[in-house]
C-alpha cells in the first residue's frame, strides 16, 4: 500500500511539474502579448529594397521575462531571433521587468502588490527570483547573455561602443548579426542600495528606467500615487548611473522626476517606449512641451506600437505618431519603441516591419526621414553613448 501511495504522489508531483513547465507559462503569454489577426501586408518592392539596405533598431521589448527560447521562433508574443532577421532589426533593447502591480493601469497604481511574482513562480525561475527584484534582474541578465552565446552569432550581448561598432561592420559584410543591449524597466531592483547601481552595470545593463508603474525610492510614477519629483537617493542614483555609462530612461517618470533628471543629467536621456500627447491625448503620454524638452536636451523618443501610445495601433496609425513626433520634435529626435511583449496586442510582430517602411514611404515620408526614424538615430545615439570600452 505504501509503495502504491509512494507512486501516486510522484505522479502526481510530475504531472503539475509537466503543467509548470510546458503548459501553464504557454497559456498565460498566449493570453498577454496579442498579435491582431490580419492578412499578410502587402510591401511595396521600393519599401521592401529600401527597408533591407537600412538598419532597424528598437528600444523596448520585454521578451525576456517569458519563458521561450528565443533562438527558436515560436507562434506567440512579438520577438525571437528569426523574427528579428526577417524584420531586419539590427539593434534591440531588451528590457527586464521586475515588478508590475495587482490592477496596473495608466492613472494610479500603489507599489504593495506584484503579479511578477506569480509569473516567476509559474515559469520554475530560481528560488531566489521570487523573493528579490534584484535577482530578478540578475536572472534575466543571465538569459541574454546564455541566448547570445547559443544563437551562433546571430545574437551580440552589446555593452560598449566596441561592441557595437563590430556588430555594425559585420553588417556592412553582410552578416546579419543583431545587437542586444538590456536596460530595466524601473530602478527598484536596486533595492535601495547605490552599490547595486555598479552590479547592475557589471552585468550589463546599459539602459537604467527610474520607475515603472508605481511610486519607488527614486521617484514618483506617471502612473503613481505622488507626482513627486526625485527623491535624495534617486539624485545619487542618476549620477552613479550617468558616470558609469548607463543611459536614463524615463519613459512612465512622473513630469516632475523628468524636469529634475535633465536638470540633473549631463548626458541626453531616452523615453524608450510611448507616444505624443497631441497625437494621442492618452495618461501613458507626457507632453508635448516636456517631450521638445528632451529633445533639446539630445535625447530620443522611442513610438510603440500599441493603442495606449498611439490611441490607433494599425500600421498608419503608428505612422501617424511618427509623422507628428518629427514634425514636433524634429527628425533627430524620433525612433522606434515597440513594447514588444510587455502584455500588449499590436498588430504586427517584429518580422513584419517592412510595414512601417512602407507605410512611411506611401505617406510621403523622405528616405531620409525613415533612415533616420527606423533605425540610425538610435544606433546614432548608442554609438555616442555607451561607454567607451
Amino acid at each position: 500500500m505504501i509503495k502504491v501511495i509512494s507512486a501516486t504522489v510522484v505522479a502526481v508531483l510530475l504531472i503539475c511539474w509537466a503543467v509548470l513547465e510546458f503548459v501553464l507559462p504557454v497559456k498565460i503569454e498566449l493570453s498577454q502579448n496579442l498579435i491582431v489577426p490580419h492578412e499578410s501586408y502587402a510591401i511595396s518592392s521600393a519599401a521592401q529594397t529600401l527597408h533591407d539596405r537600412i538598419l532597424v533598431a528598437d528600444l523596448h521589448t520585454d521578451s525576456l521575462l517569458w519563458k521561450r527560447d528565443l533562438n527558436q521562433y515560436e507562434n506567440r508574443g512579438h520577438v525571437d531571433v528569426p523574427r528579428l532577421q526577417a524584420g531586419n532589426v539590427a539593434l534591440q533593447m531588451f528590457t527586464a521587468v521586475t515588478k508590475s502591480p495587482e490592477g496596473q493601469n495608466y492613472e494610479e497604481n500603489t507599489s504593495d502588490s506584484d503579479n511578477i511574482t506569480y509569473l516567476v513562480m509559474a515559469q520554475l525561475w530560481p528560488i531566489k527570483t521570487w523573493f528579490s527584484l534584484l535577482e530578478r534582474t540578475l536572472y534575466q541578465a543571465g538569459k541574454l547573455e546564455e541566448f547570445a552565446s547559443d544563437s551562433n552569432g546571430a545574437l551580440v550581448f552589446v555593452k560598449s561602443q566596441r561592441d557595437l561598432t563590430a556588430v555594425l561592420e559585420q553588417r556592412a559584410k553582410g552578416n546579419a548579426q543583431i545587437a542586444a543591449l538590456y536596460g530595466i524597466e524601473g530602478a527598484h531592483p536596486l533595492e535601495g542600495q547605490l552599490d547595486n547601481v555598479q552590479t547592475l552595470f557589471d552585468v550589463g545593463v546599459r539602459m537604467m528606467g527610474i520607475t515603472h508603474f508605481f511610486d519607488n525610492e527614486l521617484a514618483g510614477s506617471l502612473h503613481g500615487i505622488s507626482g513627486d519629483g526625485l527623491s535624495d537617493f534617486g539624485r545619487e542614483v542618476v549620477l552613479q548611473a550617468v558616470e558609469l555609462g548607463m543611459i536614463i530612461d524615463i519613459a512612465h517618470v512622473s513630469p516632475t522626476a523628468v524636469k529634475d533628471i535633465l536638470a540633473l543629467s549631463p548626458k541626453p536621456v531616452i523615453l524608450s517606449h510611448g507616444g505624443m500627447k497631441g497625437a494621442c491625448d492618452s495618461s501613458r503620454n507626457l507632453s508635448d512641451e516636456l517631450m521638445q524638452e528632451v529633445a533639446a536636451h539630445g535625447g530620443l523618443i522611442g513610438i510603440g506600437y500599441w493603442d495606449g501610445a498611439v490611441c490607433d495601433a494599425s500600421p498608419l496609425g503608428v505612422v501617424k505618431s511618427i509623422r507628428y513626433a518629427i514634425d514636433t520634435l524634429g527628425v533627430n529626435s524620433v525612433a522606434l519603441g515597440s513594447d514588444y511583449d510587455g502584455t500588449v496586442s499590436v498588430t504586427f510582430d517584429t518580422s513584419e516591419l517592412a510595414v512601417l517602411t512602407d507605410t512611411m514611404l506611401a505617406q510621403g515620408f523622405t528616405e531620409e526621414e525613415i533612415t533616420k526614424v527606423m533605425g540610425a538615430n538610435a544606433v546614432d545615439f548608442f554609438s555616442r553613448h555607451l561607454p567607451n570600452d
